[in-house]
């Protein structure tokens, strides 16, 4: 399977048997935004916050840690596997209701991640945030078995806050492509900012998606930004 575009061909071929779904994501320029008729005043307003050691042991290891404040709904907490093997997965994270798998396609390369999600209730994390309470009282035990198995050698009280990141999310209608994109600016503490835009679809139609993606975003002018990352590997970097 190869894919056109902006998404040059890559080793999603490889994972198509062992995962369904695939997330194109791509860094635009400030200017590619405001063509698309983006507000950095609108859209909801989301507060991420990433937990991590001083020194970055987890994002070494491949595993991430984020709590997210939706302000209008439910809070949320991942621990995200990146990368991931989907054949090495243990059955017991394998098998969980909370548990998805996917594709992260960023042009240029492509990795498959893992996430293990926790909904909280609305303001939870806020709260706790206010309430000076550690967010690590806020994972599930099976959030903290990941921990356990995949980061050993770091113990909960070693991880520290890392934000919290300032988010608006619009969803962008495209001529020349019908399927839903969502664009998402991220305003970081030292006051730069990124915007992504991103789509889902299953694995096996990836390839079309990414070839009418690319064409739809080509006739608003939109072109990749320079550095294709990922909105976290800025977070726990800047």
């Amino acid at each position: 399977m190869t894919t056109t575009g902006f998404w040059q061909p890559d080793r999603l071929h490889t994972l198509a048997d062992e995962v369904d779904q695939v997330e194109l994501k791509l860094v635009v320029h400030r200017k590619g935004s405001r063509s698309l008729g983006l507000d950095r005043d609108r859209g909801p307003t989301r507060r991420i916050y990433f937990l991590d050691t001083p020194d970055l042991a987890l994002y070494r290891l491949g595993v991430i840690v984020r709590f997210r404040d939706r302000a209008r709904r439910r809070d949320d907490a991942v621990v995200k596997l990146r990368p991931v093997v989907p054949g090495r997965v243990p059955g017991w994270l394998r098998h969980a209701d909370c548990f998805r798998m996917e594709i992260d396609a960023l042009p240029g390369h492509s990795v498959c991640s893992g996430a293990l999600k926790k909904r909280l209730a609305r303001g939870q994390v806020s709260r706790t945030v206010a309430a000076g309470r550690p967010l690590t009282k806020l994972l599930s035990p099976r959030q903290r078995r990941l921990l356990t198995q995949y980061a050993p050698a770091v113990a909960l009280g070693d991880l520290t806050v890392f934000g919290p990141i300032d988010v608006r999310c619009q969803n962008v209608k495209l001529r020349g492509f019908d399927g839903g994109l969502t664009a998402e600016r991220w305003r970081y503490p030292d006051g730069s900012d990124l915007v992504e835009l991103s789509t889902r679809c299953p694995v096996d139609e990836a390839p079309a998606v990414a070839a009418r993606v690319s064409t739809a975003l080509r006739a608003y002018g939109v072109v990749p930004a320079d550095l294709q990352v990922t909105k976290t590997e800025i977070a726990l970097n800047s």
